[in-house]
């Protein structure tokens, strides 16, 4: 029957696309994303550093003792120039994360057997809404479900590292599983803030956030109110966020290295920075290569546009987990005037909540409830019914509260309930969201109308269930690749919270979808435990991948299209499905974005089944994007595909080859991105497979890094006299270099670099001022600029490069420096030089580059 359904939900989608329409020239337009809103100028520059060490890790076969060594040199002069060390790796990576005095990062350079230095990235936890779905229905919408009650499924013998705010140790939803387990941080810690980013770690993971033991709960939590997807794990708990605030990637890499050596099956990093291209990234990749199974959430950013999944989602070999909605919502219940229809609520985050016995006071409409907004009835002493939408659910809030309401109720503005958040409560006034048909109909009683509360709950269909949850980001990532791989329920997830919490709560996000893909990781460890060989990560996503399946596009769902495969990557995951599967298809995504043109890839179908099995291609496009990335519009632009068989056998123990071309769409502008999927339909038995496939129109040489923003971007400028901002100087300037009387250039990066240099030049010739050492300053895999109106700030202190220690850093002619000298006084320009995802070095045409205005260096 699974089967059969899972067909029939194919073809109708199928149908609806109405097959391939290249042959349209023009661009229909279905959906578009909002216009970003304006945002201030935001410096981003890194503080913090990764300082790495030649010779190589404990994982690359390199002896401790002599790493220890390497350490202890690095520590006495990094200890004499003032260098602050925070971390030391030895494991995965051979180096520290540090802090430098003003922030000079090429003193680090002249410290001994420094190989490379690279930005810290900064992670926060999602904040908290208070509402009560239930975990119940999402592990149907995976057949975790069926896994459990029919294959006998729990993940046994499965070890789980929860890279996170810690696990209630005392939750009888976890007892006697926690099996490993470290507080790295500290309760006070708080990476963004200086007063609290020392870490003060302790041997006790105890979690006083709360979304860490959410987070545990969804993976395998198994007690009398909620069973997790994999509820026969064993645990790692390792703490890297203090009870609020951020962490950073040299905390997450202390963590992954706890969790190699406790031998950690799985990791789950429901963490992660937008537009992330960070060198935590080498270590995790180095990390599945060696059999862990990582999977990372996609990011929360869905209206931040495209290419925003983050780190360390996007990293090589990571499994990234966009976010589906849940089907249901097991809602709090009311009654309506004591004897009509059951209403349910959920209670609006920070608010009180409603009791659970008794009547509410009268019910009134008073409109959109908007400081901006006249009440349309005098709320005193009444409950104000109000609208989601155009101010925040706080004001709306606050303004009927100072009117005298003794409580409010905000209905949504489209279907379905929803679970909002960020209000400041107020004693004895509750506040508690409800459905857009519920509101609607309490709005059109013409009698006074009461709420009887109950302490039940009801479960309320949810509309938007089985999509791709507004928040879940968009792919691709900043090298290019599809992004993210597939996805799971993360929309309105009831699971475990610390007892003092209350036990049990909802979180939304792809926070809860990772868990879920974990925790289905673990089941599939389980029920095919002969399939594991040295390449389980890559294994497992191939099973996970290929028996995923699209699902509508959100945005436009009576479009008939299926979701993007550059956001939900293959779609859907399917348990049961990838549990049961057969064959398998390599690779498990075609990703070709910095390609140009048309792309042929050779798919290999591997049957490990003892029948011979049949599979008919077929095409199922998605929607393109094109326009900004930040919103951008989707059209129905779709790919040609074709196949080179029709039909594919694949023989019992064997393999069979299918070849696809895939031509991009005619009239698509460049760096428009398409995309779809490859179904192969089984013609007689075996399950539907599925290859998602992304391509962008003109490849990564349609890539544009520096834009100018609407600051008119790159700058010349220096730090104010408060040193609070900087002093554009478009017609160049003069500098002592004393202080902060300093050339700074200030750039804004429109997609991720592999490289940037800063580049001296001779002001009179625009020739660099030596024929090898004339760069100021280099860096490696600089990320996208978070916001349409953020900046890197890069300083020049008068001096260049004179000595390089290693030519060539992880295969790229990429020069480490090792001596810095200063350039006599005179006249100079600075150019900045950037290098496009993928594109060579070798290759000017894959270099972007900018030149200031004349610098004249004067010193006293």
């Amino acid at each position: 029957m699974r089967k059969l359904l899972l067909l029939v939900g194919m073809s109708a989608l199928l149908a609806a696309c109405g097959g391939p329409r290249s042959s349209k020239p023009s661009l229909e337009v279905i959906a578009s994303l909002p216009p970003a809103p304006a945002s201030p100028m935001v410096d981003e520059t890194p503080t913090r550093w990764f300082v790495e060490l030649s010779g190589g890790a404990v994982s690359d076969g390199i002896s401790l003792q002599s790493i220890q060594a390497q350490h202890a040199a690095f520590r006495q002069a990094a200890q004499a120039a003032g260098v602050k060390i925070l971390f030391a790796y030895t494991q995965l990576f051979n180096g520290f994360s540090v802090e430098v005095p003003g922030n000079n990062r090429k003193l680090l350079y002249t410290l001994p057997g420094v190989e490379g230095v690279y930005p810290i990235g900064t992670y926060k936890l999602p904040p908290r809404e208070a509402a009560n779905p239930d975990l119940a229905s999402a592990i149907t919408q995976t057949g975790a479900d069926i896994a459990q009650n029919d294959l006998g499924l729990t993940g046994r013998g499965v070890k789980v590292g929860i890279i996170d705010s810690g696990i209630d140790l005392e939750h009888p939803a976890f007892a006697g599983r926690i099996v490993d387990g470290y507080d790295f941080v500290g309760d006070a810690y708080d990476a963004s803030d200086p007063a609290k980013s020392t870490p003060v770690p302790d041997p006790n993971p105890d979690d006083c956030d709360g979304h860490g033991t959410h987070v545990a709960g969804i993976v395998g939590g198994k007690d009398s109110q909620i069973t997790g997807v994999a509820p026969g794990v064993q645990f790692g708990a390792y703490k890297v966020f203090g009870c609020e605030g951020s962490t950073g990637d040299d905390v997450i890499l202390a963590a992954l290295e706890r969790a190699e050596t406790a031998g950690m099956d799985v990791v789950n990093m429901s963490l992660g920075s937008p537009f992330g291209w960070s060198v935590l990234g080498k270590s995790i990749t180095k990390m599945v290569k060696r059999g862990t199974v990582v999977v990372a959430s996609a990011g929360n950013n869905g209206n931040l546009g495209l290419f925003a999944t983050g780190d360390p989602a996007a990293t090589e070999g990571v499994l990234s987990v966009a976010s589906f909605d849940n089907i249901a919502v097991n809602a709090q219940k009311a009654v309506v005037n004591a004897t009509g229809a059951p209403l349910g609520y959920l209670v609006l985050g920070g608010a009180e909540a409603p009791p659970t016995s008794g009547t509410s006071a009268e019910v009134v409409w008073v409109g959109r409830g908007c400081n901006a907004d006249a009440l349309l009835a005098d709320p005193n002493g009444k409950v104000a019914l109000m609208e989601r939408g155009a101010c925040t659910f706080n004001e709306k809030y606050q303004k009927a509260v100072a009117a005298g309401a003794v409580g409010v109720i905000i209905h949504n503005n489209a279907p379905g309930l929803f679970a909002g958040g960020g209000v400041a409560g107020v004693a004895g006034k509750f506040g508690i969201s409800i459905s857009q048909a519920d509101g609607l109909a309490l709005r059109g009683l013409t009698s006074p109308t009461t709420l009887t509360w109950t302490p039940d709950t009801t479960q309320v269909s949810n509309p938007t269930g089985n999509l791709i949850s507004s928040f879940s980001s968009w792919g691709l990532s900043q090298d290019l690749k599809l992004k993210p791989d597939l996805g799971a329920p993360g929309g309105l997830i009831r699971s475990a919270v610390p007892l003092e919490q209350g036990s049990y709560a909802i979180l939304s996000g792809t926070s809860m979808s990772a868990p879920h893909v974990a925790g289905a990781v673990a089941l599939l460890l389980e029920g095919n435990p002969a399939f594991w060989g040295p390449q389980k990560p890559s294994e497992v996503r191939k099973y996970l991948q290929n028996t995923a399946m699209p699902k509508l596009f959100a945005l436009a769902p009576s479009s008939g299209l299926p979701e993007t495969s550059y956001r939900e990557g293959a779609g859907m995951i399917d348990i049961v499905a990838a549990v049961q599967n057969r064959v398998t298809v390599t690779p498990s995504a075609i990703s070709f974005a910095e390609k140009a043109g048309t792309h042929t890839e050779r798919l290999v179908l591997k049957n490990r089944s003892n029948v011979p099995l049949i599979y008919r291609p077929v095409h199922l496009p998605g929607p393109s994007a094109f326009g900004s990335i930040y919103s951008p519009s989707f059209a129905i632009a779709p790919a040609t595909v074709s196949f080179s068989h029709t039909q594919v056998t694949v023989p019992a123990r064997g393999e069979a080859v299918l070849t696809v071309t895939i031509t991009p769409p005619a009239g698509l502008p460049n760096k428009g991105l398409f995309g779809g999927y490859i179904l192969l339909q089984p013609v007689g038995a075996g399950l539907m497979m599925n290859v998602p496939y992304v391509g962008m129109q003109g490849g990564y040489q349609a890539v544009q890094i520096l834009t100018p923003a609407s600051a008119g971007f790159p700058l010349l400028g220096k730090l104010n006299a408060a040193g609070t901002g900087y002093d554009l100087l478009p017609s160049g300037g003069t500098f002592t270099l004393q202080g902060n009387d300093l050339p700074v250039v200030l750039a804004h990066f429109e997609h991720g670099a592999q490289v940037y240099e800063m580049v001296i030049l001779n002001a009179a010739t625009n020739a660099p001022i030596h024929p090898k050492y004339s760069r100021a300053d280099y860096g490696e895999y600089i990320p996208r600029n978070s916001s349409a109106n953020g900046f890197f700030a890069i300083p020049w202190d008068g001096t260049r490069i004179t000595r390089y220690a290693k030519e060539d850093v992880y295969g790229n002619k990429i020069p480490v420096p090792s001596e810095f000298q200063a350039v006599p006084d005179g006249q100079y320009k600075l150019q900045l030089r950037v290098l496009k995802p993928t594109g060579r070095m070798s290759n000017p045409a894959d270099w972007e580059s900018w030149i200031s205005p004349v610098i004249t260096i004067d010193r006293p």
